[in-house]
């Protein structure tokens, strides 16, 4: 399931809901453990640790030098995870957003929902960006799922 959400401060947010046939522990591992993240999302130095700085990497495009550098701001083990984002942050254009990720165990596994909030009026492009990024990196996530234990 896709939302979207406008704030007071008319920045929008992407929110992706998925259920997972998988223990909260283990979908907490492969949001947290760096080896596992590199797997389905990008390479990185990321630790679940408030306050740590961290970078995804990834090949560079137009417009776009691949890195996406972030800061953990909130670590609730097996339930919730958030992090700022922030893409071109020496550029005017910058995107800074938080990514927060919440797991709600269910009958059936954990149901995983993603928000990506902060997207300006003038960031439709980054913001359906986000968007198909999100969509493609949660798919990764649900085959590194099946096949770890």
């Amino acid at each position: 399931m896709n939302a979207i959400a406008v704030a007071a401060d008319n920045t929008r947010s992407v929110i992706i809901e998925r259920e997972f046939p998988h223990p909260p522990e283990k979908v907490w591992r492969a949001l947290t453990q760096r080896e596992l993240l590199n797997d389905w999302m990008m390479p990185n130095d990321f630790q679940a640790v408030v306050g740590h700085r961290f970078e995804f990497r990834t090949q560079p495009v137009a417009n776009w030098d691949g890195v996406v550098a972030g800061e953990v701001l909130e670590v609730q083990p097996h339930t919730r995870l958030a992090y700022r984002w922030g893409v071109g942050a020496d550029s005017p254009g910058a995107i800074i957003s938080v990514v927060t990720l919440t797991l709600t165990p269910t009958a059936k596994g954990t149901h995983l929902r993603l928000e990506q909030s902060g997207f300006r009026p003038d960031q439709e492009r980054n913001y359906q960006g986000a968007n198909y990024g999100w969509q493609r990196f949660l798919g990764g996530l649900e085959k590194l799922l099946a096949r770890i234990e």
